[in-house]
């Protein structure tokens, strides 16, 4: 196998355990623990009769509309994606595009939801203004994050998992791969095979 792409999944197939989570007040977060904790927020804001809310651009837009359709269709919680292109068009031509989110914020986000907050370089203007807007309003914020250690959207989130990468595509990969890994855990991923093993044991 060549070389470069034996070194490229090696550092892809590293990251997603190297990830790197603070709580709302910097404070290092095992990952396990973040995992847990993001579940029962979901899970709770579910059954108070909430929604999971996903907001990404380009790339990380396409994560949140993925997500939020897994999350409410397999996943079995109420879930949405606000990248419909009509409204984001609409409310950038009127209000400009650092607005688009936090005006859907506005509208639609409540106390108690959770919002899913994904950008690759963590600075994105349009979705800080609208982690701001969602936490004014009572919301639970995740935020998933790469690029500069430092960048701004990993103090905002009550969860932030950073992604220690300079490649958009090892970090949305990741990105993705991390908010699977909550739903498929969230839905008994491996569960059976754990009981199996402890029967084993016994």
């Amino acid at each position: 196998m060549d070389s470069r792409i034996q070194r490229y999944f090696n550092v892809l197939g590293n990251l997603p355990l190297a990830t790197q989570v603070t709580d709302r007040q910097g404070k290092p977060m095992p990952l396990e623990k973040a995992f847990t904790e993001i579940t029962a927020r979901m899970r709770q804001a579910h059954t108070q009769g909430n929604t999971l809310l996903f907001i990404g651009n380009g790339g990380s837009a396409a994560i949140a509309s993925h997500m939020a359709n897994d999350f409410s269709k397999n996943g079995g919680l109420r879930a949405m994606a606000f990248n419909d292109g009509v409204v984001l068009t609409c409310l950038s031509n009127d209000l400009g595009y650092e607005n688009v989110f936090a005006r859907q914020m506005e509208m639609h986000a409540r106390p108690g939801d959770v919002l899913v907050a994904i950008s690759s370089s963590g600075k994105s203007p349009n979705i800080i203004k609208a982690v701001d807007e969602a936490r004014a309003r009572g919301c639970y914020i995740v935020t998933l994050s790469g690029f500069a250690f430092g960048n701004p959207l990993r103090t905002f989130g009550d969860c932030n998992l950073y992604v220690n990468s300079g490649e958009y595509g090892f970090v949305e990969i990741t990105h993705l791969a991390l908010c699977h890994a909550i739903l498929d855990l969230h839905m008994g991923w491996g569960e059976k095979i754990e009981e199996e093993q402890k029967a084993l044991a016994s």
